[in-house]
């Protein structure tokens, strides 16, 4: 059960803020990469202190102070948009190499290709060489890697969803044949040379290694947790009902906003807030007397389970979240259909954007969370980047460095003009100013922009015209709750993961989506665990004990 994928849009400001963490996609067969790991993979844990050997230095690169500072993972925040823009990068990144052929994720129309593109003309001008990228369908994307990386034919710079990695079959090896090491150009103070690289969060970058080598760019998250249970708090307040402060509460308020004679049920997807108000890990945690469990063996994990079922067996759940595995919820919640939906918060901004053009009064937050019986909600997170950009091998010190500094191009930072053109293209003719002297797309700039130059990008929020009020709720939301994000047992250590372990994930949640939807009963619980356990997850038990035994944790 991961995140949502963002929603397909005309607007490309709209499908860039919707990306969120993506939702989980399967990858077909090759002695490359397969639909799970080939039988007998152990799965590696790189220990922090080769991790941290391979890190670029961190040094920031903040060219405007943020109206609201970000602290750790939790990104800076500006109220207005710059009257003033500065160039952050002085000289041309290309240096006479040839067309870089690019592949991306792209959830939306497909724009115009090179040479029919006047932004993607705009661009390579201003870069000095010419990206030739390539957009495949976000929700396909599995397949076009699959196929790529069995054919071992990459282009100059690849972009592969955080999601999809632990679903390739020997993906260090992988990376191994087929991507450039870039630890001698990026490690310590030689990142220095591409400073908006070295401005991207240390714990992004963690992710980035495998086998102890720095392989990939980070495109960082744009803030640490997983998940929000977002509501309708206009129809909410219309109605004079309050926000819940408890399951009960919750459950009540469901009974009362559903009435399937007008289409309304109170409920999407809800399952894995739920596990967090309960105070479940996502995983794994310590048990007092030593050693880990796993979340299905929390007494906390079938209570979770047995209130979301009450939810789904009481007709509060829509029903097409109820028969498929992946009912369109935005579209429900923002024809108010439902009322309450879990996303990723990277889909906040997009949606309530999006809504308030044709609903003015749409208000989407998320609800406060709240504790079961006076015990104390978790909240999952972390900083792992939302997707990976890798440079193909073999392409030489020089074509390497002409990358980088393309890629460092693209992650100038906000307030410059590398930046507006990146994310918005040229001023009048794919955007307008408005009043605010924000950008306003144009519909040629709605046509032409993709997510051509999204390789690695400086986390960052930015209020719209549209969105007024976000920036302070969406920050106002992590500063609040950030204490409650759970403690990472793995920071800082790269695993890759067991065969064994990585093959239960889908059947197993597929036993308890069956639960959840009333097709097993609550005390199945029992046997799935069972079945769990003895088919990888004791397995994965003592790979992951180990891994943090071996760092001294």
């Amino acid at each position: 059960m991961k995140p949502s994928l963002p929603g397909a849009s005309t607007d490309r400001r709209t499908l860039l803020r919707m990306i969120g963490l993506g939702a989980a996609a399967t990858v077909g067969g090759s002695t490359l990469a397969a639909c799970s790991k080939e039988a007998g993979s152990k799965g590696t844990a790189t220990k922090g202190d080769a991790i941290r050997a391979v890190l670029p230095t961190y040094k920031p690169a903040e060219l405007l102070k943020a109206d609201l500072p970000g602290e750790g993972p939790i990104p800076g925040g500006y109220l207005n948009y710059p009257r003033q823009l500065v160039d952050a990068v002085t000289e041309q990144p290309g240096k006479g190499g040839g067309p870089i052929r690019t592949m991306s994720p792209w959830w939306g129309p497909t724009p115009p290709t090179l040479g029919s593109n006047s932004y993607l003309a705009a661009v390579n001008t201003k870069l000095g060489v010419e990206i030739n990228p390539s957009l495949q369908d976000g929700t396909t994307y599995a397949d076009k890697l699959n196929a790529m990386l069995g054919a071992r034919d990459v282009p100059d710079l690849l972009m592969v969803p955080n999601w999809e990695v632990d679903k390739v079959a020997r993906f260090s090896d992988a990376v191994k044949a087929l991507f450039e090491d870039l630890s001698d150009h990026l490690k310590g103070d030689a990142a220095a040379k591409y400073p908006y690289l070295a401005a991207l969060p240390t714990g992004a970058w963690e992710y980035s290694v495998w086998g102890g080598r720095l392989y990939a760019v980070p495109y960082p998250t744009d803030g640490p947790f997983a998940w929000a249970l977002f509501h309708r708090k206009d129809l909410l307040d219309k109605a004079g009902l309050a926000a819940p402060t408890s399951p009960e509460q919750l459950y009540e308020l469901g009974k009362k906003v559903t009435d399937p004679a007008k289409g309304v049920w109170a409920f999407g997807s809800i399952f894995d807030m739920v596990q967090q108000f309960y105070g479940c890990q996502q995983t794994w945690r310590k048990k007092p007397d030593g050693g880990l469990e796993h979340k299905f063996e929390n007494p906390a994990f079938k209570a979770a389970l047995e209130f979301t079922a009450k939810l789904f067996a009481d007709g509060l759940v829509h029903p097409d979240t109820v028969a498929s595995k992946g009912a369109d919820e935005k579209q429900l919640f923002k024809a108010g259909k439902i009322l309450m939906f879990q996303d990723g918060l990277g889909a906040w901004q997009g949606l309530q954007g999006e809504q308030s053009k044709v609903l003015p009064s749409f208000d989407m937050q998320p609800l406060p969370v709240f504790g079961v019986n006076g015990g104390q909600p978790v909240i999952w997170g972390s900083e792992k980047p939302v997707f990976f950009t890798f440079v193909k091998k073999g392409a030489g010190a020089q074509r390497v460095d002409e990358l980088l500094r393309v890629l460092n191009w693209c992650a100038a930072p906000f307030g410059s003009r590398e930046f507006e053109l990146r994310e918005y293209g040229a001023e009048g003719r794919h955007f307008n100013r408005g009043s605010d002297g924000s950008p306003v797309p144009t519909d040629l700039g709605r046509k032409e922009l993709g997510g051509q130059y999204n390789f690695c990008r400086p986390a960052v929020k930015v209020a719209s015209a549209d969105t007024p009020n976000y920036v302070q709720d969406y920050l106002g939301y992590h500063r609040k709750n950030i204490a409650l994000m759970e403690k990472d047992l793995f920071a800082g250590i790269k695993l890759e993961l067991p065969a064994n372990w990585s093959k239960l994930l889908q059947p197993t949640d597929d036993k308890i989506r069956d639960i959840l939807r009333g097709r097993r009963p609550v005390s199945d619980l029992d046997q799935v665990t069972k079945e769990f356990l003895a088919s990888g997850g004791e397995e994965g038990r003592a790979f992951f004990a180990k891994a943090l035994a071996d760092n001294g944790r």
